[in-house]
């Protein structure tokens, strides 16, 4: 059974006194009811449990009084004998909130209630605007929160890596001493397979059960044409090949040398006015995220990002390696990241920062400068370098030698090596960016 970091926030939330009921969006398949239902039946005497995709027919307990005690009679008329509610010892699960908005609506009257906690899970799009939307949005009646795919460390966890084990990759990191040799190898093996596989739950316990990396493969594909069927579900009818188009053109936008997302690669002749919404639909349902281009390399990252110059990562990096060619995950087990000009690479490492909660940016001049990331560490500047065992480091190098220009504290360079410093550059092993948590 995998153990998810959002149990620990599921129980702070109900230890808060005076609680609101708790929204958990996220996309596809995430987990976000597996987790629920765990932590429910784990935690309370009682589970009230609807599920408005599976049960559309629930949809009518909201069409009357949305009163609480109007609610309970209703509820326990449909769903049955088993229902019980009892106060502060029953909570109700609402999932697939999107598919009812009255359901939604409700929540402030359990919110004033007081007697049950209340846990709604949703896809991103139907609570983020898309679909089915509540006539009265239940402002301050509700918590929000953003469930992801595994991460690498929940990955580590699934995989039997103990928390005694991290806290010693986390000590070497910042000691800077390098990580053991038996350690090291076990971990830069993990790190490949957390790039083919990625965070899908269902495909990381695949992979765990089975070991077999075509049964992996054949179920992230069936998540991938499962996003393409929300592009149909959701859409209207006019974006729906727009969108779809878009999606499927991410892997030839990273193929390229300069990775900068181009309309022009999605269809000959497109312009932004024209796929600009699309990409927003996919950004918006949790699939990628943008990695913004800066002005300068230089605090507040957000405040010199160039709102029109980006890369797209996929949030999965399982995924995106899906969407590839057969033999690619081969390939990546046996070492080889060169593939795709670095961009395996790269998406490793978006997914682990968008995962740790880091916004994405970039650094690239017409002149030749072209950093990979730049992010903020212990409170400066830093700049992040994706490469392989001997990759050089000459833009870096040519920020570094001009401080009065550039306001950098140094370099992290990640690849296929261990621990080690020079001057401003700290090269660590790819495995150890899920560490990089000092902001």
């Amino acid at each position: 059974m995998l153990k998810r970091k959002i149990e620990k926030i599921l129980k702070e939330w109900k230890n808060t006194p005076n609680k609101s009921p708790l929204i958990i969006k996220g996309q596809r398949q995430c987990g976000k009811t597996f987790s629920v239902l765990k932590f429910a039946n784990e935690n309370y005497k009682n589970v009230v449990y609807l599920n408005f995709l599976a049960n559309p027919n629930y949809s009518a307990i909201f069409n009357g009084s949305l009163e609480v005690d109007d609610l309970i009679v209703t509820m326990s008329t449909i769903i049955g004998n088993n229902t019980i509610f009892e106060p502060h010892e029953t909570i109700i699960i609402f999932d697939e909130i999107q598919e009812c908005p009255e359901a939604r609506t409700s929540l402030k009257f359990f919110n004033t209630d007081g007697r049950f906690d209340v846990i709604c899970t949703g896809s991103l799009l139907g609570v983020s605007g898309y679909g089915k939307q509540p006539k009265s949005v239940p402002v301050g009646s509700e918590t929000l929160i953003e469930m992801k795919p595994l991460d690498f460390e929940e990955f580590l966890w699934a995989n039997g890596v103990s928390e005694k084990v991290i806290d010693k990759l986390n000590k070497c990191l910042h000691t800077l001493t390098p990580v053991d040799e038996a350690l090291h190898n076990k971990m830069s093996e993990l790190i490949l397979q957390y790039t083919i596989v990625g965070g899908m739950p269902a495909v990381v316990q695949k992979f765990i059960d089975t070991k077999q990396m075509n049964l992996v493969l054949a179920l992230q594909r069936d998540i991938v044409r499962s996003y393409e069927d929300d592009m149909i579900k959701y859409a209207s009818d006019a974006d729906k090949p727009l969108i779809r188009e878009c999606f499927q053109s991410i892997p030839k936008q990273l193929s390229k040398e300069n990775k900068k997302f181009q309309y022009s690669i999605v269809k000959k002749n497109a312009t932004a006015s024209k796929f600009m919404g699309s990409l927003q639909w996919i950004e918006d349902a949790g699939i990628v995220s943008r990695c913004y281009n800066l002005e300068l390399p230089e605090l507040p990252l957000d405040g010199n990002a160039i709102s029109n110059v980006f890369k797209v990562y996929m949030n999965d990096t399982g995924l995106f390696v899906s969407m590839l060619e057969n033999g690619t995950q081969y390939d990546i087990l046996q070492g080889n990241l060169y593939g795709y000009k670095g961009a395996i690479f790269e998406n490793l490492i978006a997914d682990i920062f968008v995962k740790m909660g880091r916004k994405l940016y970039y650094y690239h001049k017409d002149s030749g400068l072209e950093i990979d990331f730049v992010t903020r560490y212990k409170g400066e500047c830093y700049l992040i370098e994706i490469k392989a065992t001997t990759g050089n480091t000459k833009s870096s190098k040519t920020i570094l030698a001009h401080a009065e220009k550039y306001h950098v504290a140094g370099v992290i360079k990640l690849g296929n090596y261990n621990i080690g410093k020079v001057d401003k550059i700290l090269t660590i092993p790819l495995y150890l960016g899920f560490l990089l948590t000092d902001y």
